[in-house]
């Protein structure tokens, strides 16, 4: 089988900004002649970056998704590439942009822009985990030996995202960002601040408000308070009145440490910026929030990794498929295959050695991060499991996951369980036995997924001993 390229389109629509990269992929067979195909991406190469423009609204709780379809358009005509061309892609829909009414209509608008998009919402807890992807910080992780978490500062929010060894161990956000307050450059007139915000202001007792002229010194108490959130976010200085008031949804486990940290998101970018003789060129308060993270105790006391990318982190180059099969110690009900576009969750490798009731907390959880507006949607469990699990582990991991899994139960949802190693069918006999008569589920193993991957299962072939299986990674651009 020769190399193949193919185009693929990754669009990331955040609560400030939208951004598209397009990448090629060369996708190869790995495995010998007589053997399963073994497809992965051998080189990724992006070819183009768009320009980033502000996420266009219709109203304050719409999404302008003719606005979006032109922005494409348009990028794909100065790329020079026509969009038949592309035959695979990645929408991931972040921040407040993510509780817009018709973001889904926006998903609709923009299928005719690639073969085979990969869409997802992402909810504050998987922003986070594809942020600190798309920044590194799992690979620094893992390189240092060391926790690290990445700071994603954007215009509505700050995901957190603490990565060891690779894998994603916590989560967290705040409701701050550089766009909690609009400024318009040179005239300094406040068109806009949120509702927190408003909230900290009155408390602060200050006189700021929509419509009146503003100087960066009238902004500092602001400023400082936000400031001094998140370095209570990752454990540091006194703890601030205003810490639970900006919380979106939970903190970081405090029993986590916590070595260094990596920037990103637009705030990222004004971080080592020379302040300009305008702090509101770029309409917000960003410029200023960044001087103050950079002279905050997150640089005094952590050590700060370089990200490898910055506002450009969460943006997906493609959803790229590696096709595989998984053997045959599988475990399936019938009737309920083909599944696509499931989002994996996988289990931090620390977690699978607890005890069946701390295990299922761990999933439980984990699963909750996959919940956007209490929209919860299905999602694919991975483990690594045991090379040669004894009857008791089997039992442990069964009651643990099928435990952790009853917010899925109840709605439901096929119960998808994917382990590395060879114990799928075994693990797949005990959950049968712990399972709701006749439940639909799938328990297969043998095949290698991550965090930010989703997953299609396909038909049985091969007499029903065989699923095929297509993981798609995002790619970051």
């Amino acid at each position: 089988m020769k190399d193949d390229q193919i185009l693929s389109v990754g669009i990331d629509l955040g609560t400030s900004t939208t951004q598209l990269v397009l990448s090629r992929l060369t996708i190869k067979n790995f495995a010998s002649a007589f053997s399963v195909p073994r497809i992965n991406i051998s080189k990724k190469e992006v070819i183009y970056k768009s320009d980033i423009i502000f996420t266009p609204l219709s109203t304050q709780t719409e999404i302008d998704a003719n606005a979006i379809k032109r922005f494409v358009a348009n990028q794909y005509q100065k790329a020079g590439i026509d969009k038949q061309d592309i035959q695979m892609g990645a929408v991931i829909i972040t921040g407040e942009t993510a509780r817009k009414q018709n973001s889904s209509a926006v998903t609709q608008a923009l299928s005719g822009y690639a073969g085979d998009f990969v869409v997802a919402t992402a909810g504050p807890d998987l922003e986070s985990i594809i942020a600190g992807k798309g920044a590194g910080t799992n690979l620094l992780a893992k390189e240092h030996r060391k926790n690290i978490v990445n700071m994603d500062i954007g215009g509505g929010t700050s995901n957190l995202g603490l990565f060891s060894d690779e894998d994603i161990i916590d989560t967290a956000c705040f409701d701050v960002g550089g766009r909690l307050i609009k400024v318009t450059p040179k005239e300094h007139r406040i068109t806009y601040i949120s509702p927190k915000v408003k909230e900290l202001i009155s408390s602060l007792e200050l006189n700021i408000q929509e419509e009146m002229i503003v100087t960066a010194d009238e902004l500092k108490p602001i400023i400082n308070c936000l400031v001094q959130v998140l370095e209570n976010s990752i454990g540091l200085g006194t703890k601030s009145p205003y810490f639970d008031t900006f919380i979106t949804n939970h903190p970081l486990h405090p029993e986590n440490r916590i070595d260094g940290v990596t920037f990103s998101g637009g705030v990222a970018d004004c971080l080592n910026e020379t302040m300009p003789a305008d702090e509101f060129r770029y309409g917000d308060i960003g410029l200023l929030l960044g001087s103050g993270v950079r002279n905050s105790l997150i640089f005094k006391e952590k050590t700060v990794y370089p990200s490898i990318e910055t506002i450009r982190a969460t943006v997906v180059g493609a959803g790229s498929h590696t096709t595989d099969v998984t053997g045959s110690t599988i475990a399936y009900t019938d009737g309920i295959l083909p599944l696509r576009n499931l989002p994996i969750l996988k289990i931090a490798q620390s977690d699978e050695l607890l005890e069946s009731e701390d295990l299922s907390e761990k999933i439980s959880e984990k699963i909750s991060w996959y919940q956007v507006e209490n929209e919860l949607n299905n999602v694919a469990i991975a483990l690594v499991g045991k090379h040669s699990p004894s009857f008791d582990d089997v039992q442990r991991y069964a009651a643990g996951i099928v435990k952790g899994a009853q917010v899925l139960i109840a709605k439901h949802e096929p119960l998808i369980i994917m382990i590395h190693e060879d114990m799928a069918k075994a693990l797949g006999h005990s959950m049968f036995a712990r399972l709701p008569a006749h439940y639909p589920f799938v328990c297969i193993d043998s095949v290698k997924v991550e965090n930010g991957d989703y997953i299609d299962i396909g038909e049985p072939i091969a007499g029903g001993e065989v699923l095929p299986v297509i993981v798609k990674t995002l790619v970051f651009g």
